[in-house]
């Protein structure tokens, strides 16, 4: 089978499924639209520093800074999985090192599991949709 032939599949296939499911094209546009547009990073990270607990504002606070100087004027839900993977690799060559170090993998760590807490703050305002891959 061609790809054209496998587009045209594809296609005929969605087309069937959102017509069981009683949407059309149009809707899907429409809906995409009337979507609020989501918060910059800037917007958003001291919303949810004002939001958490004093401890989670200390263990978070300097990668929240790091994700806000990186990614401020963006929205927050266009960066991709990739691109936070980039971010982590960032974070963990530019560490402070210590005596203790172990070479950037605990700031990698806890750069994800600041975003983590972000994101999860994030899934219940109303413009969060599926983050992209």
């Amino acid at each position: 089978m061609s790809a054209a032939m496998a587009g045209r599949a594809e296609l005929d296939a969605a087309r069937l499924l959102l017509a069981r499911m009683g949407i059309s094209p149009a809707d899907l546009v429409g809906a995409a639209s009337d979507r609020p547009v989501a918060p910059t990073f800037a917007e958003y990270v001291p919303v949810v520093a004002a939001a958490v607990t004093a401890g989670t504002r200390r263990a978070y606070g300097s990668y929240w800074k790091r994700v806000v100087e990186q990614w401020g004027q963006r929205r927050i839900d266009e960066p991709t999985s990739s691109e936070i993977e980039r971010l982590a690799e960032y974070v963990k060559a530019h560490v402070v090192t210590r005596r203790n170090a172990r070479g950037g993998r605990s700031a990698a760590e806890h750069l994800i599991a600041a975003l983590r807490c972000l994101y999860r703050t994030f899934l219940g305002h109303p413009t969060a949709r599926p983050l992209r891959r």
